[in-house]
């Protein structure tokens, strides 16, 4: 192998030279947005790209047409690095996953040159819909993580930061069924779903008081009855909760759940209530964050601190979060210029994800990505630590 500033090195320079390819796949995947597992434009413009720079490449792989997996190198340890490229309905590209997409294939194409054959394995994995979805679940009950030593992924943010805390979620589909009867002429003949909704909301909002300040209950109504002079017998919302841990996560399910049932109770309708899939909190791996901070110093970046990155509160959810459970990762988030009051899912942000500063910052943060994976490759003493951290917090 390399030594270990010599591959430093090479992975620069590599994203360096291939800066301009990069720069179109993520315009064009900023240009055409793709909702979730419908990501057909940019599957292919990332497979297309990876293959045709030596990966062994699958495509629709575990079972999902937009999810890929691409594999250079050989022999261990193996590090999976991620792509997400799935938009939001109606804001495009407001999350930067364009910006994740590219980081994804610049890493690992410059570590499929800084560590040739024999060194280690690469494997980027393309994980569809993210924004709900759950694609990186899917991978993993799929067996995607199997034999994988290590995960990591970069986040575009307003903020550096090695450290990514995001919240564990859930959400729930509500569907209250009564009876219908004319509200004018006979109303005490129906049985008002809609009564239930409201009901439920308010049982909610009456529940926060005794919620941490951390816990999250937020809803829609999705279907309030068809007219205003018909009791409606169906009413449906989509509700969600958020926690610091998903070892939090049952108690607030079960008093969100008391209050859909109470509600069905006292009005007399047939709750109909289904959890969808969830998210668990991203537990960064300690070592792993640390060599990314200092890589990132290297290159003239500056991250939040750690300390105070430790405890800044979680307000997003991802997926990786539950990837974070199952091997080592982390997901540092790196910072676009952006507006004042530009934030993450807001219209601001898709148009800060497009520009040429945005396009540096990505840069900058893969090679940082880069150089920690080399670490790992290169010095058995950090994988073994960060493997004994990863036992240490999921135990």
């Amino acid at each position: 192998m390399p030594d270990l500033d010599t591959m430093k090195q090479t992975v620069q320079q590599m994203i360096d030279s291939v800066s301009e390819d990069l720069r179109s796949i993520s315009l064009s995947i900023h240009g055409k947005p793709e909702l979730r597992f419908e990501e057909h434009h940019a599957h292919r413009a990332l497979t297309d790209y990876l293959e045709a720079n030596g990966f062994h490449v699958n495509r629709g792989a575990y079972d999902m047409p937009t999810a890929f997996e691409a594999v250079a190198g050989s022999g261990g340890p193996t590090i999976a690095v991620m792509c997400e490229y799935d938009a939001l309905p109606g804001i495009g590209h407001a999350c930067g996953h364009n910006l994740i997409a590219i980081s994804g294939i610049a890493v690992g194409i410059a570590l499929k040159q800084a560590l040739g054959d024999g060194n280690g394995t690469i494997v980027v994995l393309g994980s569809p819909a993210e924004e709900g979805g759950g694609g990186k679940i899917r991978l993993a009950e799929r067996g995607a993580f199997a034999n994988i030593d290590a995960a990591m992924m970069l986040h575009p943010a307003p903020v550096d930061s090695a450290w990514f805390n995001s919240t564990a979620t859930m959400t729930f589909e509500v569907a209250f069924h009564g009876k219908n009867a004319h509200a004018g002429g006979m109303p005490w003949e129906g049985v008002n779903a809609m009564d239930a909704i409201v009901m439920a909301h308010s049982a909610i909002g009456l529940l926060r008081q005794q919620l941490r300040p951390t816990d999250r209950v937020t809803g829609m109504i999705t279907n309030g009855g068809q007219a205003v002079n018909i009791i409606p017998d169906y009413a449906s919302a989509l509700y969600g909760i958020r926690v610091r841990r998903q070892s939090e996560l049952e108690a607030l399910q079960e008093k969100v759940t008391n209050c859909f049932e109470a509600a069905a109770l006292a009005t007399g309708c047939r709750l109909e209530l289904t959890s969808t899939i969830g998210y668990a909190d991203m537990r960064a791996n300690e070592p792993m964050a640390l060599a990314y901070m200092e890589n990132f110093a290297a290159l003239g970046g500056k991250t939040v601190p750690a300390e105070r990155a430790r405890r800044e509160p979680a307000g997003g959810a991802t997926d990786m979060g539950d990837v974070s459970y199952l091997v080592p990762s982390i997901h540092p988030s790196f910072a676009i210029p952006v507006t004042v009051g530009t934030a993450n899912h807001t219209a601001g942000f898709t148009a800060c994800a497009a520009t040429g500063e945005a396009h540096e910052a990505t840069l900058r943060a893969a090679k940082a990505l880069a150089m920690t994976a080399v670490e790992l490759f290169a010095n058995p003493d950090l994988l073994e630590s960060t493997r004994a951290e990863f036992a240490k917090i999921t135990r």
